[in-house]
């Protein structure tokens, strides 16, 4: 994964970036959709996705934790991801990381970082590049 200096400009891509920016500072809330209310790290992908006009159903068996990542890969592809084969960060990408055992977390990629829901300091925040934990999975929104 290169993390790079600045990123191009990607359509609608672009549009999902500055979408999740507006939410920085949203509190965190577990299983939160609401910015105003709380967001989690899903609920930051879906209420973001809603923001650009492509609104997302939210996953029926959604946990906060779990011990299987391959259920959660097949999500973004429902909501109009493609995986990105080619390792460079373009705005707009969802990642997904594992920060820990039986965790998994989702972020926006913006310019100089990502934007996610971050549980320990209970807001939306962006975190610049280079990032703390393992990338799992990378999906680019298709146009």
């Amino acid at each position: 994964m290169r993390w790079p200096a600045t990123l191009l400009p990607g359509g609608e891509g672009e549009a999902l970036a500055h979408a999740a920016e507006r939410f920085i500072g949203a509190p965190f809330r577990p299983y939160g959709r609401c910015a105003e209310r709380g967001l989690d790290c899903l609920g930051l992908v879906l209420v973001a996705m809603a923001d650009i006009g492509r609104p997302v159903r939210v996953p029926l068996r959604y946990t906060l934790r779990t011990v299987d990542p391959a259920r959660y890969r097949r999500l973004p592809e429902s909501a109009g991801f493609v995986e990105a084969a080619d390792h460079v960060l373009e705005p707009g990408d969802v990642l997904l990381f594992e920060p820990g055992p039986a965790q998994l977390h989702l972020a926006v990629v913006v310019p100089g970082g990502i934007v996610h829901a971050h549980a320990g300091l209970r807001r939306v925040v962006h975190t610049p590049f280079p990032l703390p934990w393992p990338v799992i999975g990378h999906w680019r929104l298709l146009a």
